[in-house]
């Protein structure tokens, strides 16, 4: 299949987008991102469906989850067809099963966590009907078996019934097994190679001189893609590194960059686009000819599914072999009808540095719990001026026709978190002061303002989701938000108990805020990207 991607550096050149982190897409919306894929120049999209997608014969795969019914992603994929894409299943077929793994129908092939009973003759029988769905509602014989962080693999279940056994050869002989049911429906599998890195290198991936041993590389099965991921290196070395890591194993070497849409509610395109370039230049030199960009949605997947289109255009541009910027910005334009600048927008609420790395404060601020403070000590004064500045700039892109939902979402995610910065701050220190009156003034004031602020967030998240996702995984989202939001009159409540003397003392004021990771410096920025552990110590 030849598009304007592929050719003179690429022969596939494609997108990986997840729809198992909470969110799974419209089928409309999949439609729209394929009519995208198209313009930009992709020819491949990779769904990453972990358990969300019609399995016969196991109606607790996907149960709640919003699954694909086999009817939509046969017309996704004749859709795709049309386009000029080629829409490739991504599945799990070892671990990252978390979603089936709350089932007791499924407790049986769990080994310990979220990772499959290698082994076990039930495990191969839900694989195969695993294969059968892709292969009924698929045209490409393409398909990515996942297979990537098993870290535990061997180490629960398999661990009690056979003892310890080599986890290289427990991998390998489900690899094995894997295979030959896809060959079975005529698939010629990929995979996310970390594992034999892993199991190599002591847990590591990125060595820094992998030591993989001729019999690693000779036991890996030739029929198998592999795919050396990397969403993080600064450095073009490092991926030169591990090209010609993977470059010893007698495999198709595939690379998988990418376009960070899974660290909060805002991209992070800027992150995106430097580190995509290192990634495609190694590339090319060194004769990489299959490569995509994954769209995670790691935790909860509240990001929307259009603000790393500036990322998306310039990776497609790279792969072309034209790394001009004020190019790319004219081809964006052409193809999104709006400016590559003021998409570029979307990732200031979580551009308090310019420091080349991920930082998530929006995300750690929405969540964080005013009384406890675990973030307390990353906190800084103007952080309040940043934030209501950015929601200005974004709000004043929020009339665009067909994306300006997704600026009045984060606009009013910056206006909350404006409120929200500092006030857990203020409340500790004007609490160890034993200053009622200005103590009872803040929780009139900025606790009401804070719950303002989040109530606004709130509807404009829910319109972003409801135009982009189907309902399942909003009941998150309601918890997430409705929990921070009861947070907020609790705490106000028992401020003005306290300032009103029924009761003696807060207790939680009472301790020393500490750094999250100790030996922090005083308002350093973190990358935290978990709602749970920000929001809640006591579980």
């Amino acid at each position: 299949m030849q598009t304007k991607a592929s050719g003179k550096y690429f022969d596939t050149f494609g997108v990986m987008l997840d729809c198992s982190r909470g969110a799974v897409y419209k089928k409309e919306t999949v439609e729209k991102f394929i009519d995208f894929l198209s313009a930009a120049g992709y020819n491949m999209l990779q769904l990453y469906t972990e358990d969300v997608y019609e399995v016969d014969g196991e109606p607790y795969f996907g149960y709640l989850r919003g699954r694909y019914s086999k009817e939509e992603l046969k017309e996704l994929d004749a859709y795709a067809a049309s386009k000029g894409i080629e829409l490739v299943p991504c599945i799990q077929t070892l671990a990252h099963l978390n979603g089936i793994a709350r089932w007791s129908a499924y407790a049986e092939i769990i080994d310990v966590g979220d990772i499959l009973f290698a082994g076990e003759d039930r495990v191969y029988e839900l694989i195969d009907k695993m294969f059968s769905t892709c292969a009924e509602c698929f045209t490409s014989r393409r398909i990515n078996i996942g297979m990537d962080e098993a870290h535990m693999v061997g180490l629960g279940k398999y661990l009690d019934k056979h003892g310890y056994r080599n986890r290289f050869q427990i991998l390998y002989d489900h690899l094995k097994k894997v295979i030959a049911i896809g060959e079975k429906y005529g698939f010629k599998p990929m995979m996310w190679s970390d594992m034999f890195f892993r199991l190599a290198n002591k847990g590591l991936y990125y060595a820094e001189d992998p030591d993989l041993g001729q019999d690693v590389i000779d036991a890996v099965p030739e029929n198998v893609g592999l795919v050396y991921w990397d969403y993080y290196s600064k450095e073009q070395s490092t991926y030169d590194k591990m090209i010609r890591a993977h470059k010893k194993f007698k495999n198709e070497v595939w690379f998988a960059g990418g376009a960070w849409a899974w660290a909060g509610n805002t991209p992070h395109n800027d992150f995106s686009i430097r580190t995509t370039e290192l990634a495609i230049r190694s590339c090319i030199e060194n004769g990489v000819r299959n490569a995509f960009i994954t769209c995670w949605k790691d935790n909860g997947a509240e990001s929307s599914i259009w603000g790393i289109l500036p990322s998306l255009v310039w990776a497609a541009q790279c792969s072309r072999g034209d790394f001009d910027m004020e190019n790319c910005k004219r081809v964006f334009r052409e193809i999104v009808g709006e400016s590559f600048d003021d998409f570029m927008l979307l990732d200031l609420p979580d551009r308090l540095s310019e420091e080349f790395r991920i930082i998530t404060p929006a995300k750690y601020i929405l969540y964080a719990d005013p009384f406890m403070g675990v973030f307390d000590w990353h906190m800084r004064s103007e952080m309040e001026g940043k934030y209501k500045d950015f929601a200005a700039r974004l709000a004043a892109k929020a009339d665009m026709k067909e994306y300006g939902y997704v600026f009045r979402t984060l606009s009013d995610l910056c206006g909350f978190l404006a409120v929200k910065c500092t006030l857990g701050v203020h409340t500790r220190e004007l609490y160890r002061k034993g200053d009622k009156k200005a103590l009872r003034a803040l929780a009139e004031k900025d606790y009401t303002a804070a719950s303002e602020a989040l109530a606004q967030f709130y509807d404009s998240f829910e319109a972003q989701w409801r135009t982009e996702s189907k309902e399942n995984g909003f009941e998150a989202i309601d918890v997430r938000i409705g929990g921070q939001a009861a947070r907020l009159k609790h705490c106000k409540k028992m401020l003005l108990d306290y300032c009103d003397g029924k009761i003696s003392k807060i207790e939680p004021l009472e301790e020393e805020i500490l750094p999250v990771h100790p030996g922090s410096e005083k308002g350093s920025d973190l990358s935290y990207n978990n709602w749970l552990q920000s929001a809640i110590i006591n579980s």
